[in-house]
């Protein structure tokens, strides 16, 4: 029997994989994961290494074979992007486990999660409270997403959107900017982020009105200000209540 490792690989740009995350790649003898965060992995920690890439909604059957692989006896990571934990495997694997009674030992390393990866780019929105939410109902229904976004708008977090836009699903991002324009203001500022820190890399900051849909997809992240959020110069920043903060805020 082996560990089965999770390992974050973070958003992309091989320089911001951790070294743990290196380490265990490195020392793996198979490696589980989606087929374009493996793409992601530079070549050379992959030499002489099994590499076993699936496709989009193989989640389960992914975890399930990555635990057999380890069950086996195979050093075994599982490669997620950003951090394990969040909207990623993690938890499935921790699930599956004890539902198919595969008692290997698992190991999360976490990896920088697409939040701060997008935040980075765009100043420091997330200094204060924040809530994230995934738009995509696949997994969760829209009426539980659209409660979500109507609370946490309403107690002024600053908001990340996770998968924003698909092509199965366009309408649901229109549905929920409406939701926070009626909240928050049509004016309140948007940081639309795609493919951080990897190539076609895109950055732009909008409001709720003004966002241009067609330009969101799943490879899209959206940080939405909240009532102190504001632009300076290029960057989106919330401000966290320091003393010069609301000095500079002072009439």
């Amino acid at each position: 029997m082996s560990t089965l490792t999770f390992v974050g690989i973070g958003p992309g740009d091989p320089n911001l994989i951790p070294p743990l995350a290196q380490t265990a790649i490195e020392n793996a003898h198979a490696i589980y994961g989606y087929a374009p965060y493996l793409a992601l992995l530079p070549k050379t920690w992959c030499i002489g290494k099994s590499l076993y890439p699936s496709g989009m909604r193989q989640e389960e059957e992914r975890v399930l074979a990555a635990l057999h692989s380890a069950h086996s006896g195979i050093p075994t990571v599982l490669v997620c992007s950003g951090d394990p934990g969040v909207y990623a495997l993690a938890g499935l694997g921790y699930t599956i486990s004890a539902q198919h009674k595969i008692d290997v030992p698992i190991q999360v390393i976490p990896g920088i999660p697409a939040l701060c990866a997008a935040a980075a780019l765009v100043g420091a929105p997330l200094v204060h409270d924040f809530a994230s939410v995934s738009l995509s109902d696949l997994l969760t229904p829209w009426e539980r997403i659209a409660k979500r976004l109507d609370y946490a708008s309403k107690a002024d977090f600053v908001l990340v959107l996770y998968n924003p836009r698909s092509h199965g699903r366009p309408h649901l991002l229109e549905k929920a900017l409406a939701l926070l324009a009626h909240n928050l203001g049509p004016h309140c500022p948007v940081a639309l982020v795609t493919n951080a820190y990897r190539a076609k890399q895109h950055i732009a900051i909008h409001t709720l009105e003004t966002l241009p849909c067609e330009e969101v997809s799943m490879l899209s992240i959206l940080i939405v200000g909240n009532s102190q959020t504001t632009v300076v110069g290029h960057a989106l920043v919330t401000p966290r209540g320091y003393r010069c903060e609301r000095t500079a805020h002072t009439p």
